[in-house]
């Protein structure tokens, strides 16, 4: 199961409450591995999901180490909080990482750390606000907040492979947010292949394009594109250049297809990415996104250094 906010819980992938008894849940595993097998008219995904609840909370050990946000297969059963701030990934090679700037997940952490302990009630102490068991009980907008964050901070660490050809910005402010909407742009990436601005998301379940915009059920009314868009334009304005290409990208079993592009806004190409494609998708180049020449790139970025602000 995906270290997800927004993810279900195993408890409720076989539809039972999280203090039903030890033969509620077996007898709830087995229903639902009946209903969702494929020869039975389920699907795969929704059979290796059910699979995968089990083997979190089927045996006494492995739900009690679940219920205290315990991974099994950390050393020694240590405590691990999947959405905690995670330490720095150590290298694998000495090839140069592209130019970076700003704090990628910064805002929503703090976001998500007002509204968590304003959730939680005053005089309430949190020992740990990213405790799973926390996370899990509250609010889905509040979820959905940290869920943003760390789908920045996975998407930064996609970007900074892409080498020393290509400046990011995270973070970055915006007056275009809109309401309930967060006043920043989560990435900008300028490099040969353009000036893309990047929205990092994780909504819970699938999206795709249509007609410029995304669709999906987790949506609920949101037009990301053209909040997207506005953004973007908000912050490139001022330097006077313009985004190459908007690029929403999302968990990989949250998109049909590793790279799916969707027409133009405001001469910009549209696209949705899998995570794991976002780097490659970038180096090759959005399609229908002009790329910038030498000149061209180092002039763009003389002058959003001059002119971007950071949230």
């Amino acid at each position: 199961m995906p270290d997800s906010p927004l993810s279900a819980s195993p408890y409720e992938v076989l539809g039972v409450p999280a203090d039903a008894d030890a033969a509620q849940l077996r007898l709830a595993y087995r229903r639902a591995l009946r209903h969702a097998h494929p020869d039975t008219g389920g699907d795969a995904a929704t059979f290796h999901a059910v699979q995968a609840a089990w083997e979190l909370v089927g045996t006494p050990e492995a739900r009690a180490a679940f219920d205290r946000g315990v991974r099994t297969t950390a050393p020694s059963d240590a405590p691990h909080d999947p959405f905690a701030p995670a330490a720095p990934r150590p290298r694998r090679d000495s090839r140069p990482l592209a130019r970076s700037y700003g704090h990628p997940g910064g805002f929503s952490r703090e976001q998500y750390l007002a509204l968590i302990r304003e959730w939680a009630g005053r005089g309430v102490t949190l020992d740990d606000p990213y405790d799973p068991a926390l996370v899990r009980s509250a609010p889905r907008d509040i979820r959905h907040v940290l869920a943003d964050a760390l789908a920045e901070e996975e998407t930064a660490r996609a970007l900074s492979t892409l080498g020393i050809a290509y400046t990011v910005w995270h973070d970055l402010a915006t007056d275009a947010g809109g309401p309930g909407l967060p006043p920043k742009l989560d990435h900008l990436v300028l490099g040969p292949t353009g000036l893309i601005a990047i929205q990092s998301e994780d909504w819970g379940g699938p999206v795709a394009l249509k007609r410029g915009e995304l669709v999906g059920d987790a949506l609920a009314g949101e037009r990301p594109i053209r909040a997207l868009a506005g953004r973007a334009k908000a912050v490139t304005r001022p330097a006077k250049v313009k985004p190459t290409a908007l690029l929403v990208v999302v968990p990989d079993e949250h998109a049909a297809v590793p790279l799916e592009v969707g027409g133009t806004n405001r001469g910009a190409a549209v696209a949705l990415a899998r995570r794991s494609r976002l780097a490659s998708a970038i180096r090759d180049g959005i399609p229908g996104s002009p790329q910038l020449g030498g000149v061209d790139s180092m002039e763009v970025r003389a002058r959003l250094q001059a002119t971007v602000r950071f949230a």
